[in-house]
C-alpha cells in the first residue's frame, strides 16, 4: 500500500531525467552557486550540461538543470534549497 500512496503524489516514474529552471538576477555568482546546491541532491550532474539564458535587458539569467531524479523527497530537498538561496528569486 505505501507504493500506491507514493505513486499517487506524484505522475513521475523515477528514476528519471527532470528539468529545473531557476532564474535570479544576473550575478557572476549565480551559475556556481546553482550548481553547488544541485550536486548536493544530485552528485552525478554534470555542470557543463546547464543551460543559461540571460532575459532580453540582460538584468535577469535563467539556467536549466536537468537533473536526475531518484524520489519525490529528493526534488522536494532540491527546491526548498534552491528556493531559499538568496540568489534565486524563482524555481519552476
Amino acid at each position: 500500500m505505501a507504493d500506491d500512496k507514493a505513486s499517487a503524489e506524484t505522475l513521475l516514474e523515477f528514476p528519471c531525467a527532470f528539468p529545473i529552471k531557476i532564474m535570479g538576477l544576473a550575478n557572476a555568482d549565480l551559475a556556481q552557486a546553482v550548481l553547488e546546491v544541485v550536486l548536493q541532491h544530485d552528485p552525478g550532474f554534470d555542470g557543463a550540461t546547464m543551460e543559461m539564458r540571460a532575459s532580453s535587458g540582460g538584468k535577469y539569467v535563467s539556467l536549466t538543470c536537468t537533473v536526475t531524479a531518484t524520489s519525490k523527497p529528493q526534488l522536494d530537498a532540491l527546491y526548498m534549497a534552491l528556493t531559499s538561496h538568496p540568489l534565486v528569486k524563482i524555481v519552476l
